[in-house]
């Protein structure tokens, strides 16, 4: 990349909406831990200190030696402000309130480049429980609230900029002009990272990278494989050899589907029915984390068989996208485990392949915009999330072919409703769930006693927040109605209404 923006990260939840912020300028960013700085070249137009749950007054909290950047462009957030501000004179104290939620500048220096084009009484949102009380004699004041004097501040000599609030959440209304004023008018970015450039830059590194070696790739019919594999074929055409395995946890049809919108985009693929495997694996299996492990290992078991059917593969190609990464590398360590990743985790040791991940970079709207620039059909691209063990993490309990059956039915009846009434693409997840119970109902004259399924919908933007989607009641009504009447073995219907947090999106 020829220029990017640094972003070190101190474990604040917001950290990547920074970045996320900094690449709708279409300007590269990365994030690195505040303990892991790559070394401060060229590239690196300015250096951004993320928030913190910690406080800077707490023995071991995170620290960095700003001095060590040079005359690289700094902008402090929250508790990087206020890291400076300690570093540098100043004094950081509890706050007698905890400073949460939206306020308004009442102060504003327009002189400074920072504050350019941001309004007196514009909304920013604080989320602080430390206040910066003093700053040292080399900084001044540059935007102040009611509440905080020292709203932002800048030193007086060198580009070095602080705020006490949030720019990158939506909450503060001007969030994206001071960005925009750091990172292009402060760093002189020149706004040249689009999907355009990506896939050029991408294709010619992985032309350089794979030469004529053979590449194997494991797809799923989700975005992030399709799109890594498209790109992956661009430069290497025939030498890459796509998987596409059923573990008979798929949609209805969505095999059959899957491969033909593959064919479309000719790209080398092989479809394998391992639905038995895969039923045998999970046979009396209910706890959530078990199953997961065992369709995971059976991938991996199919995967390896297949591959080793090619000769000469050198390479394993994977969908990786920027938050899996993020995530692996964060300044938190190991978090406790909410479930498993459903990415093909041991493989490549398995396999003794070198991995090859074209989206690593990226975040998942940002692969969209590259699946559009690559000309993918826009029925991959707005593709709801599936999650890789597909029905087998939405059928609670125990997995049999007779409950996949009744969920592809149910399932099949509200994704095609959201289509049919125009709802699909205002959703970004929908699907149900198979609950392990069962319910009283009458049908006819005769009393029944039959399985209870959820229906779950939620908007997002890139799902580690959701929200349960308000779909319409006649709609619910209508599905609600066609699911008892259609699918043998259900007597019953609930939509689910929680939000992540402090629920998941999936149940399981």
């Amino acid at each position: 990349m020829a220029e990017q923006i640094l972003i070190l990260d101190f474990g604040s939840q917001y950290t990547q909406l920074i970045a996320r912020r900094i690449r709708e300028l279409n300007v590269y960013c990365e994030i690195h831990p505040f303990n892991k700085i790559p070394p401060i070249t060229n590239q690196i137009k300015g250096i951004i200190l993320s928030g913190s749950p910690c406080s800077v007054r707490d023995e071991g909290s995170p620290d960095v030696d700003i001095s060590k950047f040079g005359k690289v462009p700094v902008l402090g957030v929250c508790y990087g402000a206020q890291l400076i501000a300690q570093k540098t004179g100043g004094s950081v104290m509890p706050s007698k309130n905890r400073e949460y939620g939206r306020a308004r500048l009442t102060k504003v220096d327009h002189h400074n480049e920072l504050m350019k084009e941001i309004s007196i009484d514009s909304q920013v949102w604080m989320s602080h429980a430390d206040t910066i009380e003093s700053i040292g004699d080399a900084f001044e004041v540059i935007a102040s609230t009611p509440s905080v004097i020292i709203a932002a501040f800048r030193k007086k000599d060198e580009e070095i900029y602080c705020i006490q609030f949030h720019p990158e959440v939506t909450h503060t209304l001007e969030g994206k002009n001071l960005l925009r004023n750091f990172v292009v008018q402060i760093c002189g970015c020149a706004q040249e990272w689009t999907p355009d450039q990506f896939v050029e830059a991408t294709v010619a590194e992985l032309k350089k990278k794979l030469g004529n070696d053979k590449v194997v790739m494991a797809l799923s019919g989700g975005v992030d494989s399709t799109v890594a594999a498209t790109l992956v074929h661009r430069a290497i055409g025939k030498n890459l050899y796509c998987i596409f395995v059923d573990n008979g946890l798929l949609r209805k049809g969505e095999f059959e589907q899957v491969l033909s919108s593959y064919h479309g985009l000719g790209l080398n693929i092989k479809g394998i029915d391992s639905k038995e495997k895969f039923y045998h694996a999970l046979q009396g299996l209910t706890e959530p984390e078990s199953k997961r492990k065992a369709i995971g290992r059976t991938f991996i078991e199919v995967f390896d068989e297949e591959s080793h059917k090619i000769s000469d593969v050198k390479w394993l190609g994977q969908g990786t996208i920027y938050p899996d990464v993020i995530e692996s590398v964060s300044v938190k360590g190991p978090s406790v485990t909410i479930k498993s990743h459903h990415n093909v985790g041991g493989l490549p040791e398995k396999m003794k392949l070198k991995v090859v991940e074209p989206l690593n970079t990226l975040f998942k709207d940002e692969v969209r915009l590259v699946g559009k620039t690559l000309q993918i059909d826009p029925a991959i691209l707005g593709r709801h999330p599936f999650p890789g063990p597909g029905l087998g993490i939405r059928i609670l309990g125990d997995i049999t072919p007779e409950k996949v059956r009744i969920l592809q039915e149910v399932d099949h009846i509200f994704i095609k409703g959201l289509r049919n009434h125009n709802l699909y693409d205002k959703v970004w997840q929908a699907g149900a769930m198979l609950l392990p119970v069962q319910s009283v109902g009458v049908m006819g004259d005769e009393r029944t006693y039959e399985k209870v399924v959820a229906l779950r919908a939620v908007v997002s933007v890139d799902g580690m927040t959701a929200d349960w989607s308000h779909l319409p009641y006649d709609f619910l009504s209508e599905i609600s109605s066609e699911i008892i009447n259609k699918v043998k073995g259900v007597n019953r219907v609930v939509y689910d209404i929680s939000s992540k947090p402090p629920a998941t999106i999936e149940w399981e």
